[in-house]
């Protein structure tokens, strides 16, 4: 088990896939490392299952819910004063029982859905918890985004199918740089981690990559120093033009 650096990360939609992943890569680093669930049996059993690798927390967040996000709030504030990572991670691809080809049937039903969790929710969370992360010297918000949500980067996903998940996470983008401007004078900073094609139940275990390979550039952006960038959006070690 990796010794307490004393750093405290926050980690939503932990209990799976590349949230697990990130979870599991900072609290080997050291970190005390909530891990945000849904669903508390299934964010337990990943607690547990990430137990070996550092001190792990599981806690209740339905990040679409504001009174799950300030009651995870006060709990973290009780426990451990000051946060130090918020990673961004909880996202859905459709509405349940909803999946859409092309733009001209895809539905305003299913796009507010969408950007219920994958962009206002990241609002919701976000300025909950940025006192507390104020409170660090060196906070960092990690938004996990997708390259499917550029505009300019060649080989981007814009204009193919899924409308609803693709546009939001353009606008998730735009809110991380909206973030990190507004928090340009402070020692917190903002990026965006787009994991690539990984294979988790979110594509039906399609994906290219590991979760470990897609969680590596979200632990790269939560540990960033002082001279680390704020506002930009990175694959792996590349800076995408979103």
């Amino acid at each position: 088990m990796t010794t307490n650096n004393g750093k405290v990360a926050l980690v939503t939609g932990a209990n799976k896939g590349i949230g697990k992943a990130i979870a599991r890569g900072l609290a080997r680093d050291g970190f005390v490392v909530y891990l945000g669930a849904r669903d508390l049996e299934k964010g337990k059993a990943a607690a547990e299952e990430l137990r070996e690798e550092g001190e792990v927390r599981v806690i209740a967040l339905d990040v679409a819910d504001a009174r799950s996000v300030t009651a995870a709030r006060q709990t973290i504030e009780l426990e451990a004063g000051q946060l130090d990572v918020l990673v961004n991670n909880a996202g859905i691809s459709s509405a349940p029982g909803s999946r859409f080809s092309v733009p001209m049937v895809e539905t305003a039903e299913n796009m507010r859905a969408v950007y219920e969790t994958n962009v206002f929710a990241v609002v919701t969370v976000t300025n909950a918890f940025i006192p507390l992360l104020l409170k660090s010297t060196a906070g960092r918000i990690v938004n996990v985004t997708s390259k499917r949500g550029s505009i300019g980067e060649e080989g981007a996903w814009v204009g193919r199918p899924n409308m609803a998940y693709s546009s939001s996470k353009t606008a998730l983008n735009a809110i991380t740089v909206h973030y990190a401007r507004s928090l340009a004078e402070t020692t917190v900073k903002v990026n965006g981690a787009a994991p690539g094609h990984v294979a988790t139940d979110f594509n039906g275990f399609r994906g290219t990559r590991t979760p470990e390979e897609g969680a590596a550039v979200a632990i790269r952006l939560a540990k960033l120093g002082s001279e680390g960038p704020s506002g930009l959006v990175f694959e792996d070690e590349t800076q995408l033009a979103w």
